[in-house]
């Protein structure tokens, strides 16, 4: 496996767009609202990979993973960590959350930050076993009742 940063030669858009969907697939009927993720395409995912620290898993030729992050204050953002279906537990998103780890430490920041929804709790546990713990609850717009949880990890120097 190789993980490298989406840089201004990437072209796989429509792949890593498919490998995203399917990857998020299985929240379609038990989440809401549903997941951003259904609002990607192919523009939005590059813009989005231009303003934010993205990274691709592959594993030969075929993308197996992604993560994209975003410097805030404090924290570092994890948004859109993804694993294709067929690749999942091979230790991928484990890996991806060790790049997140060295480029918080690159920007001097102390911890890693994401949200999951409240309804996926294998996620939550799947988060606390890689050192993440909740410190909050979150409502979407429009909402009035809990929609995720906000999960942190303070990041050694």
């Amino acid at each position: 496996m190789n993980i490298v940063r989406i840089d201004e030669d990437f072209q796989r858009w429509d792949e890593l767009l498919a490998l995203i969907l399917s990857s998020f697939a299985y929240m379609n009927d038990r989440i809401d609202p549903p997941s951003s993720a259904s609002n990607l395409t192919r523009a939005t995912l590059a813009d989005k990979a231009r303003v934010e620290i993205a990274y691709v898993a592959t594993e030969g030729e075929t993308l197996s993973g992604c993560v994209f992050l975003r410097p805030e204050e404090g924290c570092l953002y994890i948004g859109k960590l993804a694993i294709a279906p067929v690749s999942q537990g091979r230790g991928i998103g484990r890996r991806l959350l060790a790049v997140a780890e060295q480029t918080a430490r690159d920007h001097a920041l102390p911890s890693l930050r994401l949200e999951t929804r409240i309804e996926l709790v294998e996620n939550h546990d799947v988060f606390a076993r890689w050192g993440f713990e909740k410190t909050a609850e979150n409502a979407h717009p429009g909402f009035t009742r809990t929609t995720s949880i906000e999960m942190r990890k303070a990041i050694s120097a």
